[in-house]
């Protein structure tokens, strides 16, 4: 794909009561007066800055974020496959930016709206259908979560019509046609992931949660089909564990997600800068999205980051990871 199919951009999230208070909760995180393309942090006393597509500060509204995405997501009515991640450390906004609340949706109920209004208004010319599969992959096994009962792990597989797309046999698969249909489809799967463990925010920030939004077009005059699938994707937490911390299961997890965030990066990294070899099958998150994230998809990341002192650590982590994604090391 071409340099312009991936793009970056930072979220800052608001400083919350949560953060507490005194030195650790000040305010580390600074922005450009004249260029939202640019944040500032300071780091441990030193001012580090970094260049992203586009920064959102605190005041950023969730219609503002959308509508950077926009367009990325209607191009799969178009039959191109799209990915958009929310990448950063545990707490630091990413299900706010994906799911948001009831009151003030995120990315993915927005994007389903508006898929619907864009393939209503062609309605005359073409058939559409829409389905969604909703799954989580934990410590590199992938689940359903639309499924009626727990799965046995899921493979992945390429189609065997040459086409270069994957399928995993067994993913459930539903029909949408309404505002009311996501909403069951993401209550469903909220449900799914919270009845196998007990804690869910502690688990959800160690499992990738993926909403894939497949577009199915037919044109009525010509028989023309186009294809096109949406990857919502809300990544596992990015921050590092303590030398000392993590023991047994905590640090298996962590090693999964290490391996599978440092592996999407490498394969965003060997596209940028168009290598023969894209590592895609070092991780079932990226052997899942690889019909997503090569030829002429599009990629969109949004890095989530806590604006305090005391998380500046993995802020830069963030920041850098951020900057090697979107540019070419040659």
């Amino acid at each position: 794909g071409s340099k312009g199919n991936i793009r970056v951009i930072a979220r800052v999230r608001p400083v919350t009561k949560e953060d507490g208070e005194g030195p650790e909760a000040t305010n580390a995180v600074t922005f450009d007066a004249d260029d939202d393309s640019i944040i500032h942090l300071l780091h441990k006393g030193k001012p580090v800055s970094f260049e992203l597509d586009k920064v959102f500060s605190p005041q950023a509204s969730q219609q503002d974020v959308f509508q950077e995405v926009q367009a990325l997501v209607t191009s799969c009515i178009d039959g191109f496959n799209v990915c958009i991640f929310a990448y950063g450390q545990t707490g630091a906004g990413k299900t706010y930016t994906m799911e948001g609340t009831a009151e003030n949706p995120g990315i993915n109920q927005r994007a389903l709206q508006l898929l619907f209004s864009e393939v209503q208004e062609k309605a005359s010319d073409w058939e559409y259908t829409i389905t969604v599969s909703a799954a989580e992959i934990y410590n590199e096994v992938l689940r359903d979560l639309l499924g009626k009962e727990p799965q046995e792990k899921l493979e992945i597989r390429l189609c065997p019509d040459g086409s270069g797309q994957l399928y995993v046999p067994g993913l459930t698969e539903f029909q949408v046609q309404s505002v009311d249909d996501i909403n069951k489809v993401f209550e469903f799967g909220h449900t799914n992931r919270t009845t196998e463990f007990t804690n869910l925010n502690e688990h959800s920030s160690r499992s990738h949660a993926l909403l894939i939004v497949t577009v199915r077009g037919v044109d009525c005059s010509t028989g023309l089909r186009t294809t096109g699938k949406l990857n919502l994707v809300d990544l596992a937490g990015s921050e590092r564990v303590g030398k000392s911390g993590a023991e047994g299961s905590r640090l298996r997890e962590a090693q999964h997600i290490n391996k599978s965030l440092s592996a999407l990066g490498d394969v965003i990294a060997a596209l940028r800068s168009r290598q023969g070899h894209v590592p895609f099958r070092n991780s079932k998150l990226t052997y899942l999205l690889q019909d997503s994230l090569s030829g002429d998809s599009k990629t969109l990341m949004v890095v989530q980051v806590s604006p305090v002192e005391k998380n500046t650590s993995e802020t830069l982590y963030s920041l850098k990871f951020a900057e090697r994604v979107r540019s070419v090391e040659l």
